[in-house]
C-alpha cells in the first residue's frame, strides 16, 4: 500500500512538473501571440485597462447615493461655565450666577444619506470617464501594434544570424581546403608564400566574423526575450526559417489595400484626445450652472454624568434633518470665462493635430509602401547578383589551382561573394521588417 503512494504521489510530481514547464519552442506566430500576453508594456496596457473601468466606476458613484456614519462622545474633564443675570436667583441687579448646563458626558450618532440631484459638472465627468477608459484601450491596441513589430524585428534578427553562421562556416570549410591545398602547392615549389599568406588573411576574417556573428545571436535572444516578456537568459528555440519567415512575407497585395485613416489607431487617438478637449470645455461652461444637492440624516443622542450609555435605563433622544442645498454660481471675476476660452484653445489645437496626424498617415503608408516595394525588388536584385559572385568566385578558384590565376584575384572573387550572401541574408530580413512596418501603418489588426 505504502509502494503505491509512493508511486503515485511520483506521478503527480511529474506531472506538475511538465505542467510548469516553460515554452521554449516558437515559431514567429507563436511568439508573437506569447508577446501580447507577457510582453512587459502589454501587462502595464492591460493594468491600465483595468484601473480605467475602476475610475469609470469611481466617477459614475458621485451622483449614487452617498451613506455615512458618525459617532462623537464627548467628556467635560471641566465644565463650560455660564453667567446667568443675578436677579434671575433673587440676587442684587448686576450681578451674575456662575452655572454649567447639561451633563458632563453625552453621545451623539447619527447616519446620513446624501443625494446628488443636478451637478452639470458631474454629467460632463461620466462622459470623461468613459473616454478616459477608450483612452487606455486605444493605447492597449497601439502597444500591441508595436510589441508584434518588435517581435517581427527581433525574431528576424537572430535567424539572420543563424543563416549567417551557417554560411559562415560553409566559407571557413571550403577556406580551410583551400589554405591547406595552397599549403601543399607551396612546399611542391608550384606558388608563392603570399599565395598561402593571402588565403590565411581571408580565413582569419572570416573566423573573426563568425565568431562576432555568434555572440550577435546571444544578443539577439536577448533583445527577442526582452520583446516576449521574458528574462533575458531564458533558453529560446526558433523553429521558423529565415527562407520561410521572409516568402511568408512577400504579399505584393498589400500594395494595392485600401487605407482607411479613420480606423487608424493613431487617428483614433487623435481624434479621442479632440474629444477629451471638447470635454473639457463643456466642463468649464457647466461650472457655471447651478448644483442641488439634498441629505437626510437620522440620529440619536444619550446624556449622563458618568459613563453609563450601556446601561439599560440610559435614555436616548432621537432627532432627523431632512435638508436641501442650491449653490448658484453667479460672479467670478471672469475666471469662468477664462478657463473656458484655455479649454477652447486646447480644442482648436487638437483639431488642428488631428489634420496634421491625417497627412502624416497619408504620407507614412506611401513611405511604407516604397520601402517594402524596394525590399522586395532589393531581395531578388540580391538573389541573382550570390548566385553570379558564386560563380565567379569558383571559376577564380579553378583558375588558382590551375596556377593562372592569383591569390588576388582569388581573395577579390571571395570577398565580393561573402559581401554578396551578406546581402542577400540583410534583404531577407529587410522584406520582413519593411513589411512589418507597412502592416502598421495601414494598421493590419492583429491576428487572433
Amino acid at each position: 500500500m505504502q509502494y503505491k503512494l509512493l508511486v503515485l504521489s511520483a506521478l503527480c510530481f511529474v506531472s506538475v512538473s511538465f505542467a510548469q514547464e516553460k515554452q521554449t519552442k516558437f515559431s514567429l506566430q507563436e511568439a508573437i501571440d506569447y508577446a501580447l500576453q507577457n510582453n512587459y508594456n502589454a501587462k502595464t496596457a492591460a493594468n491600465n485597462i483595468e484601473a480605467a473601468k475602476q475610475k469609470k466606476w469611481e466617477t459614475t458613484t458621485i451622483g449614487l447615493p452617498q451613506v455615512s456614519a458618525k459617532v462623537d462622545y464627548q467628556n467635560w474633564l471641566k465644565q463650560q461655565v455660564s453667567l446667568l443675570p443675578g436677579e434671575i436667583t433673587g440676587g442684587a441687579p448686576g450681578t451674575y450666577v456662575p452655572v454649567t448646563f447639561g451633563t458632563k458626558q453625552n453621545i451623539n450618532a447619527a447616519i446620513t444619506l446624501n443625494q446628488l440631484i443636478f451637478d452639470g459638472s458631474y454629467l460632463v465627468g461620466l462622459q470623461s470617464a468613459k473616454t478616459y477608459l477608450k483612452i487606455s484601450e486605444l493605447a492597449n491596441e497601439k502597444t500591441a501594434l508595436s510589441i508584434r513589430e518588435a517581435v517581427i524585428n527581433a525574431y528576424g534578427n537572430v535567424l539572420v544570424a543563424d543563416k549567417s553562421i551557417e554560411i559562415f562556416k560553409k566559407n571557413m570549410l571550403v577556406l580551410e581546403k583551400n589554405l591547406q591545398d595552397a599549403k601543399k602547392i607551396f612546399q611542391n615549389g608550384f606558388n608563392e608564400e603570399e599565395d598561402v599568406e593571402q588565403l590565411q588573411i581571408t580565413y582569419s576574417t572570416v573566423k573573426s566574423q563568425l565568431d562576432k556573428t555568434k555572440r550577435l545571436r546571444d544578443i539577439g535572444l536577448k533583445m527577442l526575450n526582452i520583446s516576449m516578456g521574458n528574462n533575458i537568459d531564458n533558453p529560446l528555440s526558433l523553429t521558423d526559417t529565415l527562407e520561410e519567415v521572409m516568402n511568408a512575407n512577400i504579399d505584393l497585395n498589400l500594395l494595392s489595400k485600401t487605407f482607411s485613416i479613420e480606423d487608424h489607431i493613431d487617428y483614433k487617438i487623435a481624434e479621442n484626445d479632440k474629444t477629451s478637449k471638447a470635454l473639457l470645455v463643456k466642463l468649464e461652461k457647466s461650472k457655471a450652472l447651478p448644483s442641488l444637492t439634498a441629505f437626510v440624516n437620522y440620529g440619536y443622542t444619550g446624556n449622563a454624568e458618568d459613563f453609563s450609555f450601556f446601561n439599560s435605563n440610559q435614555e436616548w433622544y432621537n432627532s432627523s434633518l431632512l435638508g436641501v442645498s442650491l449653490n448658484i454660481p453667479i460672479f467670478s471675476s471672469f475666471q469662468r470665462r477664462s478657463r473656458t476660452q484655455q479649454a477652447t484653445i486646447e480644442l482648436d489645437n487638437a483639431d488642428i493635430k488631428l489634420d496634421q496626424i491625417k497627412e502624416q498617415l497619408n504620407l507614412g503608408v506611401a513611405s511604407a509602401k516604397s520601402d517594402y516595394t524596394f525590399s522586395v525588388e532589393n531581395y531578388g536584385t540580391a538573389k541573382k547578383n550570390l548566385e553570379l559572385a558564386q560563380r565567379i568566385e569558383k571559376k577564380q578558384q579553378i583558375k588558382f589551382f590551375e596556377g593562372v590565376g592569383s591569390s588576388f584575384d582569388l581573395s577579390q572573387a571571395q570577398n565580393q561573394l561573402y559581401t554578396q550572401q551578406q546581402n542577400y541574408i540583410q534583404s531577407m530580413l529587410d522584406v520582413i521588417a519593411k513589411k512589418a512596418a507597412l502592416e502598421n501603418a495601414l494598421n493590419i489588426p492583429i491576428k487572433k
